[in-house]
């Protein structure tokens, strides 16, 4: 049996488009929109239409629709099929992680080496986030130093999807070699090296999550006198996932004023740790409780004195904030299962890594000029 040709009409979604006035002018009627736009919505909230996504519909040879389908973020497809029901489904590609490499040379700061070197400039957070508290980037940096940096980027159909991910990178001064390995477990802790010894390991509170605002005094987002931060701030949609970034037991759960939700949680004797502004704090969390790091305590919220969705992190030290960014005490409640072998066996797997992908774009390269 031959079946009857299809019509396709297809377009990129521009500013001010809807999903029923594309539908319209691809030749559907009233009916058949308001039930296509009624099982893609069940799917997908058409609010996050925006320019750039894809809109096809498929068009049987009587004009009666067959498919329709929206294109939209990371290779995602939401698609409406006609037949005796109207079906919906969401298509999630698998994407394939690809391992990239770079070296570049610093001359005026990190970011514009990164960028001049067409690597992710967003990576000079990632850097300043476990460097800064132990480099000082304006004095120790002064030029001509060299900084090599392994990350993955997820591809769907040779297009990247989300964000590029930091897995190695090797800041060499000449006079000292800096290295810090980011695992591949979800946890979100990594390891700096100095020399080839362990010196630091940061467990990030926010997987992923941008540094939007540092320790020290500032002017404040909201009240606008300039006033003590004593935390540091990570910018996350609502809902992302908290870690605790030390092992420890949980010591107090509820509202503190301006703080919103926070969860704190006790490292030994003299240090705690703080986590602010929560949307919720998992069930079954509860005072007393022990965690390690990497445990989720929490999610990302704008309770208490907040401009939007985000986490104030911050460490006391016998009461007193200190930088959570360059404090060692905390560290070293995870800097145990770091040291020995296991450290340097992850150290010595990262530098081979990045050998390899250098090695393998070099080649690339080479074989592209001849």
């Amino acid at each position: 049996m031959i079946k009857p040709p299809l019509a396709v009409w297809s377009r990129e979604i521009a500013s001010g488009d809807t999903l029923d006035g594309l539908l319209a002018e691809a030749g559907l009627t009233g009916p058949d929109r308001a039930e296509t736009s009624l099982a893609i919505s069940a799917e997908y909230d058409l609010r996050r239409l925006r320019p750039g996504h894809v809109l096809t519909v498929e068009m049987s040879a009587n004009g009666s629709p067959r498919r329709v389908a929206l294109d939209v973020d990371e290779g995602v497809r939401v698609e409406a099929t006609f037949g005796d029901t109207l079906s919906t489904r969401v298509v999630s590609p698998e994407p394939e992680i690809v391992v990239l490499a770079g070296t570049t040379r610093i001359e005026s700061s990190i970011f514009a080496a990164l960028e001049d070197s067409g690597i992710p400039s967003r990576f000079a957070v990632d850097l300043a986030q476990m460097l800064g508290g132990t480099v000082d980037f304006r004095r120790d940096l002064g030029g001509g130093e060299t900084l090599r940096l392994l990350w993955r980027e997820a591809r769907v159909e040779g297009d990247t999807i989300g964000q590029p991910k930091i897995a190695f990178a090797s800041l060499d001064l000449g006079d000292a070699l800096y290295e810090v390995v980011w695992p591949e477990d979800g946890t979100g802790r990594a390891t700096m090296y100095l020399n080839g010894e362990v010196v630091r390991v940061f467990a990030e509170p926010v997987k992923g999550a941008r540094l939007s605002s540092v320790f020290g005094r500032r002017k404040h987002p909201i009240y606008g006198n300039v006033r003590m931060h004593t935390g540091v701030d990570f910018a996350a949609p609502r809902g992302t996932s908290v870690r605790a970034t030390a092992p420890g037991r949980i010591a107090f759960i509820g509202r503190r004023g301006g703080y919103g939700r926070v969860v704190e949680i006790a490292h030994g004797t003299e240090t705690m740790t703080r986590y602010a502004h929560l949307s919720a704090v998992p069930d079954g969390l509860a005072e007393g409780q022990r965690v390690t790091a990497g445990d989720t305590i929490g999610r990302v919220g704008a309770t208490g004195t907040a401009t939007g969705p985000n986490l104030h992190y911050e460490v006391r030290v016998e009461g007193r904030p200190t930088d959570p960014l360059s404090d060692e005490r905390l560290s070293e409640a995870v800097e145990g299962e770091a040291q020995g072998n296991a450290g340097l066996d992850r150290l010595a797997e990262a530098r081979a890594r990045l050998e390899d992908a250098l090695a393998s774009d070099l080649a690339s390269n080479t074989s592209e000029r001849l």
